[in-house]
């Protein structure tokens, strides 16, 4: 009899519950519930619903029990960065703001008047991002130092969907790493980081690694789904879930987890913290077994998926594909990392105005606007590439694509043409996969994260673009 593991994967745009489970040697997936994610104003701040979104996990819990597909174990990944501060009652203080919002707006200045921009590099190798945790902090610092004071605990997006689960407080460490608070050599807090920013280092809790075990469900949470189960941690990061579930055991390829965001990179034993590595704004992420992912955040799907919403949702992203196909000959091109196409108010409009402001023709269909949008990120994708090959000194003969992006067919032509590579698009699903896996490693159904990635290969179909 199957044994079923459940992920919840949470992106920026939407959640779902995915079961998993082995059977005749390969891995099954299967979508319980899905929900809407996003960001809502509140007191002129943007926030994360989480209240809703965790009566949202019950509610696909409770699916599961519906289907007779009653996990074992449960595991969230989320985005990184975004955290919840908790008092010692464990009432949560303030909002729940997310990375969009303008609240960390001057707060990388306030941090480098401690400590430079190199130093703090060369400390954890995180590339500078104005969201990351350490300029998020340093924004409640100084404009809410009260909730800094009161402060029990910070628990990152899944720790603390991890914690009203199961009730236990803890850190897990390739979503810590996002932060900019971990020391890249030590692979720990950096205690001395956080005294040097004025931090209250009581609120971080212990760090632990992916399939570790917290324990089962709270005793009212397990009676109102009407099962119980065991809570274990996956690499709580997206795209350390993601990475893990790419199909592929050599070291001869660059990976893009593409979806709302697209991080381009490779896996490393050790972090590059090198001042070239600085300067190429690269970041080395936590990664399974204490892997590193080497790579850059790249603005992605989001530029898509909003002129899509503005659109009225009207068209599939399939149909937007087509209509950038029949436009590919519109010329103008943006930098898809430009910070304003961060948080606009209206992505169309910010596209527009990019190409208009840099003296270029200025598109006004869906399929000329979708068409500058997957040209100018093919365009960074090769960029990207040169840069990776030049800070590790190799030449890389693919890229595998996973996660959502990889069913955009015409951008993947497009990624194959722009970077010479091969590409090899798939799985889809990759995030939940990599989730899944990371209970299964710990359940010992694969007897090494070589083996997983080999039934991955065999379970979900790969699609290669020539170059």
């Amino acid at each position: 009899m199957s044994k079923y593991y459940a992920a919840v994967d949470m992106g920026a745009s939407s959640g779902r519950l995915m079961v998993g489970w082995t059977e005749n040697g390969k891995m099954q997936l299967e979508e319980i519930h899905r929900f809407e994610n996003g960001m809502v104003k509140k007191d002129d701040e943007l926030c994360w619903e989480f209240d809703r979104i965790f009566r949202e996990i019950v509610t696909g819990l409770k699916k599961c029990k519906e289907l007779g597909k009653i996990p074992v174990s449960l595991g969230v990944d989320t985005w990184g960065v975004d955290f919840v501060l908790l008092d010692k009652d464990g009432g949560v203080l303030g909002n729940t703001v997310g990375y969009r919002d303008h609240r960390t707006d001057g707060m990388d200045e306030e941090v480098y008047k401690i400590i430079s921009q190199n130093d703090l590099y060369a400390r954890t190798g995180i590339q500078k991002a104005i969201y990351n945790t350490i300029y998020q902090l340093m924004a409640v610092k100084k404009k809410y130092p009260q909730y800094m004071e009161q402060a029990d605990s910070l628990l990152f997006v899944p720790d603390y969907f991890h914690y009203l689960l199961c009730g236990k407080k803890v850190n897990e460490y390739t979503e810590a790493t996002t932060s900019q608070l971990i020391n890249a050599q030590t692979n720990d807090w950096d205690y001395e980081l956080m005294d040097m920013l004025g931090y209250k280092k009581a609120m971080f809790n212990e760090l632990v690694m992916p399939g570790t075990s917290l324990g089962n469900l709270r005793p009212e949470l397990a009676e109102e789904i009407g099962y119980d189960l065991e809570i274990v941690v996956p690499c709580t990061h997206d795209t350390g879930s993601a990475v893990l579930a790419v199909p592929a055991n050599d070291d001869d390829f660059v990976y893009i987890s593409s979806g709302t965001w697209s991080l381009m990179g490779v896996e490393m034993a050790r972090p590059d913290c090198s001042q070239q590595s600085c300067d190429l704004n690269f970041t080395n992420e936590g990664g399974y077994n204490h892997r590193f992912r080497h790579l850059k955040n790249i603005m992605g799907l989001w530029m898509i998926q909003s002129v899509r919403h503005e659109y009225g949702d009207k068209y599939g992203f399939a149909e937007i594909c087509e209509m950038a196909e029949e436009a590919k000959d519109f010329p103008s091109r943006v930098d898809a990392n430009d910070n304003c196409f961060l948080s606009p108010d209206n992505m169309t409009q910010a596209v527009k105005d990019y190409c208009k402001n840099s003296g270029q023709q200025v598109p006004e269909t869906l399929g000329e606007i979708a068409t500058v949008i997957y040209t100018s990120l093919a365009e960074c994708y090769a960029r990207t590439v040169k840069e990776l090959e030049e800070t590790t000194g190799r030449t890389y003969s693919r890229i595998h694509v996973v996660g959502g992006g990889s069913n955009a067919g015409y951008l993947n032509e497009l990624t194959a043409k722009a970077t010479g590579k091969e590409v090899h698009a798939g799985p889809g699903e990759a995030t939940a996969i990599g989730n899944i896996t990371a209970q299964m490693l710990k359940a010992k159904e694969f007897a090494s994260v070589e083996a997983a990635r080999d039934v991955i290969h065999e379970s979900f179909g790969i699609k290669i673009y020539q170059a």
